[in-house]
């Protein structure tokens, strides 16, 4: 069975955008019942709904990636930077500060996402 090479950027532009909601849509409420902390300085709602428009404004490039051939090339070499970067700062996490139950799917994901993007970079040069 042949994987489509857009997948990649589809399965993950959907999931990255709907993190970027999560972590930023409404941080008083999600922020702590998801992760267990208060969030009340207009910095740090300012930090994660920033983040959010991050995540937001990358998995839009990567949707357009996945639908548009003229941009896939790129929006690839962008997926598998972020996927790599992600995971090295969530391995760094692990290694520091120890086991995270609720991110080590994520790592998991991450490592995905990051491996499959690489292969098609390969597999279907520029």
């Amino acid at each position: 069975m042949k994987i489509p090479k857009h997948l990649n950027l589809l399965f993950s532009g959907i999931i990255v955008i709907i993190g970027g909601i999560v972590y930023g849509g409404h941080p008083t409420f999600v922020m702590p019942k998801l992760l267990g902390f208060q969030v009340v300085d207009l910095e740090l709602k300012n930090m994660l709904r920033a983040v959010m428009g991050i995540y937001i404004g990358v998995g839009v490039y990567w949707l357009l990636g996945a639908f548009k051939t003229k941009f896939w090339y790129g929006a690839t070499v962008c997926n598998v930077l972020f996927m790599g970067g992600i995971s090295f700062g969530r391995i760094v996490s692990t290694i520091f500060d120890g086991v995270s139950p609720l991110f080590t799917p994520a790592l998991i994901l991450d490592l995905l996402f990051f491996a499959w993007g690489l292969y098609n970079l390969k597999k279907y040069k520029e």
